[in-house]
């Protein structure tokens, strides 16, 4: 299970660069539940996901991963809690190692990483056998530095390394955002895969309104640093893209009007 209750966060306070990325969010997923989190530039959706893995301090609120309170814990303290894959398919891999040395990396997360016994026997068979499923031919390119792959190649082995621990929160951060459409297809069908075979409970956040509308088995729709609206079960089935499209172009008419009433305001008073 994953809660968040009351999480404010605002970065740059007091300045003229202020943000108020989250502003009183609270948020409970249920173990092995698959959510899907939709908003305009700005909204908060990443900002949530940093919230969760401990990528900066609060300044309001907790968040419990598995009924544990890590409101406290730095980020590589809840790494063996929480798996995260971010947009860009060259982050979350080291370029110079082996595709079996990121691996021997993704599967000791949180603990002591001694790759040399991890590296022979059992373990690389596993290892094949896995990227075999993917069907690119990587399970013949354990040995080879990971930076040499291409973008769709890469991110599916991230995916791979975020969820070989199976860890209680997986995090997937507009992930195929950054890839050719056949390769977003392909990484989208092997998240459906990986997901439906954990037990991790999973946030995805996309730009993607057909993404939205057809995955997961909840949808939160995030807008000014709030959770503007959040569907489950039927209702989350019977969304539609079209709908999820008119939802964007709803929130970013409320955007415009809240500038415009800034502008107004400042107006008055220069």
């Amino acid at each position: 299970m994953l809660r968040l209750e009351s999480v404010r966060k605002t970065f740059n306070p007091g300045t003229a660069n202020e943000v108020r990325a989250l502003a009183g969010v609270n948020l409970t997923l249920e173990p092995g539940s698959f959510t899907v989190v939709i908003g305009t530039n700005g909204s908060g959706k990443s900002t949530l996901q940093g919230a969760i893995c401990g990528a900066f301090e609060l300044d309001q609120g907790r968040v419990f991963v598995d009924g544990i309170d890590v409101t406290g814990w730095r980020e590589h303290r809840r790494a063996h809690l929480v798996g995260r894959v971010f947009q860009d398919p060259f982050a979350g891999t080291a370029p110079d190692l082996t595709v079996a040395e990121n691996l021997a990396l993704a599967s000791k997360r949180g603990g002591t990483r001694t790759l040399a016994p991890l590296l022979r026997g059992a373990r690389r068979a596993e290892w094949r056998g896995l990227l075999a499923r993917i069907g690119l031919g990587l399970e013949d390119r354990l040995d080879d530095p990971i930076g040499l792959l291409s973008g769709g190649q890469r991110q599916s082995i991230t995916l791979l390394m975020a969820t070989l621990t199976n860890p209680k929160v997986l995090l997937l951060d507009e992930h195929t955002a950054a890839l050719d459409p056949r390769s977003a297809e392909l990484v989208i069908g092997l998240t459906v895969q990986l997901v439906e075979q954990s037990s991790s409970t999973t946030l995805m956040v996309t730009h993607s309104m057909r993404q939205a509308a057809t995955l997961g088995d909840r949808l939160v729709a995030m807008h000014r640093g709030r959770v503007y609206l959040d569907v489950s079960g039927p209702e989350k089935r019977r969304l539609t893209e079209p709908e999820l499209l008119a939802l964007f172009s709803q929130m970013r008419r409320d955007d415009r009007f809240d500038e415009a009433a800034c502008e107004l305001v400042r107006t008055q008073y220069r």
